[in-house]
């Protein structure tokens, strides 16, 4: 766990200044691109795209908990060790679940 913690709160650190600062310039830019009376729209969406992040995410979630439920059967029937069943199993289904998530969202683009 030390370990862990060793390479989570530097990451955790460098991620938040970086985040400060990258929106204080993000808004400086903005300031200065308007105070020169140049086109401010490249900043918005023209035609804003549905976004199904609960759909991706909520299938990516089912996918990893049927891998992890096929791997303990896995586990309990066949000689599969542990070590090899869970990671090839989550990994499996969650890149399933993400395609089918794919599939989808293409579907919903070509009926628009």
């Amino acid at each position: 766990m030390d370990a862990l913690q060793e390479i989570l709160i530097p990451a955790i650190i460098f991620s938040t200044i970086y985040g400060i600062f990258h929106l204080f310039i993000r808004r400086s830019e903005r300031l200065t691109m308007m105070e020169k009376g140049l086109d401010t729209s490249i900043f918005y969406a023209q035609n804003p795209k549905p976004f199904y992040s609960g759909l991706k995410f909520g299938m990516l979630f089912i996918g990893v908990g049927v891998g992890i439920l096929l791997a303990n059967i896995l586990i309990n029937v066949t000689v599969i060790e542990e070590e090899v069943a869970y990671p090839a199993m989550i990994f499996l289904f969650a890149g399933i679940a993400l395609v089918l998530n794919f599939v989808i969202d293409k579907k919903e683009k070509s009926d628009k």
